[in-house]
């Protein structure tokens, strides 16, 4: 099987042992604590996050941060652990070739009432396939897992024999079908949008691992020499360095944020002025909020949700800014009239794929519709706190036209007191593609962002920027 080199040569490490105890002199002696043998560990927690995320439907976010999860990462290396983020996300990435792999060795299917049994092949199959993990130990430990199950347990033969079958496949050409990793729900509706050729585009470009994009508050070419990253022309950097995020120079020092390239124009398009008071509606965790602190705005955070506003806060302060902030739902949320606002209302995220490919799998058409009907009453409450002059930037991470060119259109059909106000390819980097017939903002996953040296991929977004006439 052809598998990658480069960034993604993770392998497994011996996990820490758990230590056993004892209640006191009286008590039985304690079990001797189970030692798994190294790198068993890891491929039991991404077997678990997977059954969590495609089986139970989580996000990948909150199948990885959950406190069970987290204590069993922790008691591994730190190798061990971005062994497990490596399996499921390419895992998640291309779960369709991967079923397919299994599917031609698996003649009868997958067997009833056999546990865990897929999630351990699909992880076995994601290293056989796409990590630069060998092929034995990727066979002898998915046996283990699969042992560990007792309902996958006894089909632990079986196991072995497709796992063997796969890791002996002769390398064959790509796969032909460029929706292999695309649910069918999803690649009938970008076809409908975007036509046959620009939905295949999309589908491939979620296939290919994001670069990471970061956002500077200020001297941009000093950070991209310091980071030896490519300066986009939004402003944005792009970097090529798989070090950690913490430990590149200038984050612990507050230079700059991670934010995708696409993420970054909607509040550009805000053109916020010194003083003005600006609402960021929906902010965490901050990225956009930052945007329009360094532009001079007098900013008030509000989200529905207080954990993630606490994420926010702590984001502003490692970067030496601040902001008002307000626990509210957009919908019922009240204040004196602002200046500006920005609206990155809750989507499907179908947008993000590139970077969350759980969302392709725990999303559903039916949340789509759920979805557009939440960001309709939000706009409408948005322009309610706008004053008479002030401008409105609403913007979704999706793909999909309801939650966005619809939304916009349907809009202005029953508001004669707003109006469109044209964006230009000047305020979006150059990027003439971006720019709708009707004057918005929408990127698409496949879009070049710089031709020399040539670098694609960013995020799916559609923005819109509203006037409330006087």
């Amino acid at each position: 099987m052809n598998k990658p080199t480069g960034p993604q040569n993770i392998t497994g490490d011996r996990a820490k042992p758990r230590s056993g105890s004892r209640a006191g002199s009286w008590a039985k002696p304690a079990a001797a604590p189970v030692e798994h043998p190294p790198g068993l560990p890891a491929r039991l927690i991404a077997a678990a996050i997977l059954a969590d995320v495609i089986g139970a439907g989580h996000g990948f976010d909150e199948a990885f941060g959950s406190e069970t999860t987290q204590a069993k990462l922790n008691a591994l290396e730190p190798r061990d652990r971005a062994l497990v983020r490596s399996i499921v996300v390419v895992s998640l990435r291309r779960l369709g070739t991967i079923r397919k792999a299994l599917a031609a060795f698996l003649e009868r299917g997958l067997p009833k009432r056999s546990g865990n049994l897929e999630w351990f092949l699909v992880v076995t199959a994601a290293q056989i396939m796409f990590l630069d993990v060998p092929d034995h130990a990727a066979v002898n430990l998915c046996v283990l897992a699969v042992r560990t199950d007792p309902k996958s347990q006894p089909f632990a033969a079986l196991a072995n024999a497709v796992a063997r079958n796969l890791a002996r496949a002769p390398e064959g050409p790509a796969d032909l079908d460029p929706f292999a990793d695309t649910p069918a729900w999803l690649a009938a509706r970008w076809k409908q949008t975007y036509g046959d050729a620009k939905a295949t585009a999309i589908a491939l470009a979620h296939r290919i691992e994001p670069s990471l994009d970061i956002t500077v508050k200020a001297d941009v070419a000093r950070w991209a020499e310091a980071l030896e990253a490519t300066r986009l022309p939004n402003g944005s950097l792009r970097l090529t360095s798989h070090v950690p995020v913490p430990d590149l120079a200038g984050y612990a020092d507050g230079e700059w944020w991670v934010q995708d390239v696409a993420a970054s124009l909607p509040a550009r398009l805000l053109r916020v002025e010194a003083g003005q008071r600006v609402a960021d509606l929906c902010a965490a965790p901050g990225g956009k909020t930052a945007q329009l602190i360094a532009a001079g705005g007098h900013v008030v955070a509000v989200d529905r949700s207080a954990e993630r506003l606490k994420r926010l806060a702590v984001n502003l302060e490692r970067l030496g800014m601040s902001a008002e902030t307000e626990v509210a739902d957009v919908a019922g949320f009240s204040a004196d009239p602002f200046d500006a606002i920005l609206l990155d209302a809750p989507c499907s995220a179908t947008g993000t794929i590139r970077r969350h490919p759980d969302v392709a799998w725990t999303k559903r058409a039916s949340d789509i519709v759920s979805l557009a009907a939440l960001q309709t009453r939000m706009i409408d409450r948005a322009l309610g706190l706008l004053k008479p002059g002030g401008t409105l930037v609403y913007c979704v991470c999706s793909l999909e036209p309801e939650e966005g060119e619809a939304q916009i259109a349907s809009l202005l059909r029953r508001n004669p007191d707003v109006a469109r106000v044209p964006i230009t390819a000047d305020e979006v980097g150059g990027w003439s593609d971006c720019v709708t017939p009707a004057g918005d903002l929408r990127t698409l996953p496949f879009f070049s962002v710089l031709d020399e040296p040539p670098l694609v991929g960013l995020d799916g977004f559609f923005a819109a920027r509203l006037v409330r006439k006087a």
